[in-house]
């Protein structure tokens, strides 16, 4: 807990070492787990934000649509007058 504790505070040269040797010796182990999982996790974050921008586009253009119908029922013209 001391560790995390030193990390969390801005530690110390000692917890700098500590940290980056760990990292380096996990590193190699962990890569063959992690790559294939950030792929994962960056092809669903653009699926998602694919999938947002025509639900936005499409949300656009019926509202738009909407807008022009109403201003021909009252008779408005495009400038708003």
């Amino acid at each position: 807990m001391a560790l995390l504790d030193d990390v969390l505070n801005g530690g110390n040269f000692t917890t700098g070492l500590v940290v980056g040797a760990g990292a380096l010796i996990a590193w190699p182990l962990l890569s063959p787990i992690a790559r294939p999982l950030a792929k994962t996790l960056i092809k669903a974050g653009m699926m998602a934000y694919g999938q947002a921008e025509r639900l936005y586009a499409s949300t656009d253009e019926g509202v738009g649509a909407l807008v022009a119908e109403t201003q021909q029922e009252i008779g408005l013209d495009n400038s708003g007058q």
